[in-house]
């Protein structure tokens, strides 16, 4: 089983394992970005969470999950299901101006 980047290990890009290196690959697997984005506004159930991210399999929604949660960023919590840690939400915060980039972005290219 492999485990999440973690900065300060060899991750995809860096040798050395730079902080920004071991996000960036962390965030660049497939469904993390979307997993992180539908926890934005609160808990979801393993089944909710599958739903909102609309046709990730139950395989790889387990496998981001694991790994989001050995990097700190998700939490887990029984029946209440799953969300972001305090990091999370700091990380959502850190890419809301993304959010408004992107449309202007769009409306630019379009």
């Amino acid at each position: 089983m492999k485990s999440a980047p973690r900065p300060g290990r060899p991750v995809r890009g860096s040798r050395t394992g730079r902080p920004i290196m071991a996000l960036l690959d962390l965030l660049g697997r497939r469904w993390t970005l979307r997993v992180i984005w539908e926890l934005r506004e609160g808990r979801l159930t393993f089944r909710a969470l599958q739903e909102a991210c609309g046709g990730v399999s139950p395989t790889v929604l387990n496998q981001r999950l694991r790994e989001l949660r050995q990097s700190g960023l998700v939490d887990a919590a029984g029946e209440a299901g799953y969300g972001l840690t305090p990091l999370g939400r700091e990380l959502v915060a850190q890419t809301l101006p993304l959010v408004a980039w992107s449309a202007r972005w769009a409306a630019a290219v379009t």
